[in-house]
């Protein structure tokens, strides 16, 4: 279980289990979105502020992109038209 002790020194021990993290765009601007594994519910949302990127939850799984995602975007190397 994670736990945010001590007090006062801005680190959590151990990792939030049952949740995951993906990155997302809103309004043409990246976030993260927090989502429960078990239920695939979205829990809650970190927004960039005006200057500065939206930072990631803390102690949280990032979730990796599938496979097809990655293929679809990348051209094969040498190929010529």
């Amino acid at each position: 279980m994670a736990v945010n002790k001590p007090t006062g020194d801005n680190a959590r021990k151990g990792a939030v289990k049952k949740r995951s993290q993906t990155k997302s765009t809103i309004g043409g601007a990246s976030a993260w979105t927090k989502r429960d594994r078990k239920s695939g519910e979205f829990m809650a949302l970190k927004r960039p502020s005006k200057k500065k990127a939206a930072k990631k939850f803390k102690g949280v799984h990032v979730e990796k992109k599938s496979a097809g995602a990655k293929k679809a975007g990348k051209k094969k190397k040498g190929a010529r038209r």
